[in-house]
C-alpha cells in the first residue's frame, strides 16, 4: 500500500472522484481514505496511483 496525503480532498464527492480515477487506473486496486486526515492509501503501482490522482485534479503528497 502507498499512502498519500492529500489536502485538497476534504468531502464525500472528492472520495467519489478519487476512487473512480483509481479503478479507473488500477482496477481492483483496494483504495482506504481517511477523509479528516486528508489520507489515502492504495494498492499496486504508486506511480500509476500518483498520476491518476493528479489527473483528477488533487495535489498529492506521498507518505513514507
Amino acid at each position: 500500500m502507498t499512502r498519500f496525503h492529500l489536502p485538497d480532498m476534504s468531502c464525500a464527492h472528492c472520495e467519489k472522484t478519487l476512487r473512480a480515477a483509481l479503478d479507473k487506473a488500477l482496477p481492483g486496486a483496494a483504495v482506504e481514505v481517511d477523509l479528516a486526515a486528508h489520507l489515502l492509501s492504495v494498492a499496486g503501482d504508486a506511480a500509476i496511483a500518483e498520476a491518476a490522482i493528479r489527473d483528477a485534479g488533487y495535489t498529492p503528497e506521498r507518505q513514507a
